[in-house]
C-alpha cells in the first residue's frame, strides 16, 4: 500500500531534521508541535472564513450550525473549532476538513458530523447500522496474475478505550500511555507475528535509513494532520514494530492509535488480510487480557477513527501496479473516474497527494463505512483483475 511509502524524520542532538529525499506533504517544524496553531478567528470561538474551502466540512458548516455549535464541549473537553480548525487552515487543499477528538464528539456534535459521514460513505444515514466481517472464508477468489502486482497492503486504523483520540489528547502522558500499553502487546506476539519495536526516540541513524529503504517509516510531517494535533510531543510515543518477516506492522500513535499493517510482495491478496485478520485478533486479545481494555467502536459508525474518512472497518486495502498503457490511453483523470465507479481510489507511488512515477499506481478500496472488511478485499480483487486485463488489452 502507498501509505506506508513516506517521508522519514531523523533525531539529532534532540532536534527533528526533516528528510527530504522523498517529496511529500509540507515541510512544519514538529519541534513546535506542542500545541495546536489555531486559526485566529476560530481561536476566539467565531464563524471562520471559509472562502476558497473545497472540503466537505466547509459544505455544512454553515454559520447557524456553527453558532448551536460553539459553546458545546465533549465530555474530554472537545470543541466543534477543534474539530474543523484542520479545514479552515488549509482551505485550499482539504478535502475532508475535520476530524474528531474522541468517540464522543461523533454525538456531541452530530448536527455537523452525521452530514459529513452521509455525504463521504455514500448515503450511510445517522440511523444506519455498521456491519462487520473478518472472515477471510468469505472471500471470493484472489487476484488471477498475482505477478502483475508489484506489492500488495491492506491496513486498519484501531483506537484503544480509555484514551482520546490524538486531536483530543492533552498531554504527551496520553501518548505515552498508550506505547506503554502496546509494548506489553509486543513483548507477547509470538510466531510469525513475533518481531521488534522500533521507538522513534530511540531509533539509530543506521535503522532510520533501513526503514526509509523499505518505506516503512510514516513521516509525521502532514500540515493538516498537524493542525488537528496529531503531531504534538513529537516523536514522543510513536513507533514501529516490524515482525521477522516484514510482512506485518503496527504503526503506534502516527496518527490513530495503532495501525495494523499486513505486506507482502506481489499479489497474494488473501494471503494478505489472513495475516491482517491474525494481527488484528490477536492484538485485541492481548490489550483485553492486559488491561481490560478494547477497540473504539459503535454500533452506528463501528470502528471510531479520527478522521470521518476510516470510520467502520478502518481499513484500506489495495496494491501497486503498473498502468503505463491505461495512463497513456484514459490518463490519470479517466483513471481515477474509472476507480472511483468500482469502489476504489487511484492515487500515486506514495499515497495521498502524491504522484505517479513510472506509470505506478496506488490502487485501494476508497470506502470503509458501510461495506464490511469482505466486502472492500473483494472490491480490490475484482478491480485489480479487470485493471489487469484492460492493461494486456491496450
Amino acid at each position: 500500500m502507498g501509505c506506508l511509502q513516506t517521508k522519514s524524520v531523523r533525531i539529532m542532538d534532540s532536534k527533528i531534521v526533516q528528510d527530504t529525499s522523498m517529496k511529500l506533504g509540507d515541510d512544519i517544524n514538529l519541534a513546535d508541535q506542542d500545541n495546536v496553531q489555531m486559526d485566529p478567528v476560530l481561536a476566539q470561538n467565531k464563524y471562520p472564513d471559509l472562502s476558497g474551502a473545497k472540503s466537505i466540512m466547509a459544505k455544512y458548516l454553515t454559520k447557524d450550525v456553527f453558532e448551536r455549535l460553539k459553546d458545546k464541549k465533549s465530555s474530554t473537553g472537545f470543541t466543534i473549532a477543534r474539530a474543523v480548525n484542520t479545514g479552515v487552515q488549509n482551505k485550499p487543499k482539504s478535502l475532508m476538513g475535520c476530524h474528531a477528538g474522541d468517540t464522543d464528539s461523533y454525538a456531541v456534535f452530530a448536527e455537523f458530523f452525521d452530514p459529513v459521514i452521509e455525504e463521504y460513505h455514500r448515503g450511510f444515514k445517522p440511523t444506519d447500522k455498521h456491519v462487520t466481517d473478518m472472515n477471510v472464508d468469505n472471500l471470493k477468489g484472489n487476484i488471477d496474475e498475482p505477478g502483475k502486482i508489484i506489492s500488495t497492503r491492506i491496513r486498519v486504523a484501531r483506537n484503544i478505550t480509555g484514551f482520546n483520540l490524538a486531536p483530543g489528547q492533552n498531554s504527551k502522558d496520553e501518548k505515552l500511555a498508550v506505547e506503554s500499553l502496546m509494548l506489553k502487546v509486543f513483548e507477547k506476539l509470538e510466531g510469525d507475528l513475533k518481531g521488534r519495536y522500533y521507538s522513534l526516540v530511540k531509533i539509530t541513524e543506521e535503522e532510520r535509513q533501513q526503514l526509509v529503504r523499505e518505506h516503512l517509516l510514516f513521516k509525521g510531517n502532514d500540515k493538516m494532520q498537524a493542525d488537528s494535533g496529531y503531531h504534538r510531543w513529537w516523536p514522543h510515543g510513536r513507533g514501529i514494530y516490524l515482525n521477522e518477516n516484514r510482512t506485518f506492522a503496527v504503526w503506534l500513535n502516527e496518527g490513530d492509535h495503532i495501525r495494523v499493517i499486513s505486506m507482502q510482495q506481489g499479489g497474494d491478496a488473501r494471503s494478505v488480510f489472513t495475516t491482517l485478520v491474525k494481527a488484528v485478533n490477536t492484538i485485541e486479545t492481548l490489550i483485553k487480557q492486559i488491561d481490560g481494555r478494547g477497540f473504539q467502536k459503535t454500533d452506528h459508525l463501528g470502528m471510531i477513527t479520527c478522521c470521518p474518512t476510516n470510520l467502520g472497518t478502518g481499513l484500506r486495502g489495495g496494491v501497486l501496479i503498473q498502468l503505463a498503457k491505461l495512463q497513456a490511453k484514459m490518463g490519470e483523470d479517466g483513471l481515477k473516474e474509472w476507480a472511483n465507479a468500482n469502489h476504489l481510489q487511484v492515487r500515486g507511488l506514495y499515497g495521498e497527494h502524491s504522484d505517479s512515477s513510472g506509470a505506478i499506481y496506488d490502487v485501494s478500496n476508497k470506502y470503509r463505512l458501510g461495506y464490511s472488511e469482505v466486502q472492500l478485499v473483494q472490491f480490490v480483487i475484482d478491480g485489480v483483475n479487470k485493471l489487469i486485463k484492460m492493461e494486456a488489452s491496450g
